[in-house]
């Protein structure tokens, strides 16, 4: 049976990434919605689809409830950020109608708090997820995957360096900036200490790569992780901008910040986001992730596993959207692996995920001491 799957910011960065694999499956007829009927438009002219997607003039804030009623979607992927501030007032708008729900928020309290519609969404027989991106999908499948091969899994430091020449829009800058200087909590050595966005200002060296900048990054991983892996005693997050010269200004941007000289920076994210674009014959296509686990393994001897990421060409936007991919196709042809309100954990295998990702430009390994 065709399954109709409605994606909310469908001409998007992350939701054309998303219809340009959807549109393969010829289990699903998509609808493309967004502010511009005429974006929606185009890009439905120009994927290649056995059913022929639909487009469909879409505004969250008004007149989602009716939307819903005529487009009648079995599964709305909700891709329209950012999720910083904003309340799940879609969810619980699909669990009203009766379909399914996947978000790709990256927003720490917006992924965690998802769980409070979990008795509406049970009683309705409905999948309802957030956060169904890199982080804590990709993350969360990693720890899953190879905590096994720890007595005790103690320490987890992962990061994500993006490539400056991929798509960048206003959302996702507006959601990197918005905790920018702002103090969040982080666990280290067995506390909940605070630590402030893009500082920790550092360099690590990415496989294939070299060497990019990173700094402190706020991700529902820090609320859900402690909680999930109770043997963790320290976790860290970071992320990185390619160029260094961008880094770095942010990093004194978030100092400005700290020090409440400077409003918060996601309301100059149309500003900064316009002046990245001047940077651009100075970036590449290649981004990349690495995940260090560390811990005791038989006979209490200290552990540690690296895993690599590599994704070239251009590809890494895929790498966030796959989980949306993979938990639509899997309800298009009534494989439902859940129901209820959940964050984006558990329900995607890591074999699922790199299979997924095997036909891009993109490389993985890992490697282990001793």
């Amino acid at each position: 049976m065709l399954k109709r799957v409605l994606i909310i910011g469908g001409y998007g960065n992350f939701g054309s990434f998303i219809a340009q694999k959807l549109a393969e499956n010829h289990h699903i007829q998509l609808i493309i919605s967004g502010r511009s009927l005429d974006k929606a438009s185009k890009l439905c002219t120009s994927l290649k689809a056995p059913n022929p997607p639909l487009p469909y003039r879409l505004d969250i804030s008004d007149g989602l409830r009716e939307a819903l009623a005529e487009i009648k979607p079995d599964i709305v992927i909700h891709t329209s950020g950012p999720f910083q501030g904003q309340d799940a007032f879609v969810a619980k708008a699909c669990i009203n109608f009766g379909c399914h729900y996947i978000d790709l928020a990256d927003g720490r309290e917006f992924v965690s708090n998802i769980s409070k519609l979990n008795n509406s969404a049970r009683d309705k027989g409905l999948l309802i997820v957030s956060g169904a991106s890199s982080v804590p999908c990709l993350s969360s499948c990693l720890l899953d995957h190879y905590q096994n091969q720890f007595a005790e899994l103690e320490t987890v430091e992962y990061a994500i360096t993006t490539a400056h020449k991929t798509n960048r829009g206003l959302a996702t800058t507006e959601a990197v900036l918005s905790y920018a200087g702002a103090p969040f909590d982080t666990l280290i050595d067995g506390k909940q200490q605070a630590t402030y966005g893009w500082q920790s200002l550092h360099r690590h060296n990415f496989k294939g790569l070299g060497k990019r900048f990173l700094g402190n990054c706020d991700i529902p991983d820090l609320a859900l992780f402690p909680e999930r892996y109770p043997s963790l005693k320290t976790q860290r997050f970071y992320a990185g901008l390619e160029i260094p010269f961008i880094h770095i200004g942010l990093w004194g941007l978030s100092w400005l910040r700290r020090l409440k000289l400077l409003p918060p920076l996601n309301k100059m994210a149309a500003f900064l986001l316009k002046t990245s674009f001047m940077f651009d014959r100075f970036g590449s296509d290649t981004s990349a992730f690495y995940m260090k686990m560390s811990g005791t393994g038989e006979n209490n001897i200290s552990k540690q596993i690296t895993f690599n990421l590599t994704a070239r060409s251009g590809d890494g936007p895929f790498i966030p959207c796959m989980p949306a991919i993979l938990l639509a196709a899997k309800l298009a042809h009534e494989e439902t692996p859940g129901i209820g309100a959940m964050p984006c954990i558990g329900l995607i295998t890591l074999e699922e995920y790199l299979t997924a990702l095997e036909p891009l430009d993109i490389s993985w390994s890992d490697a282990q001491k001793p």
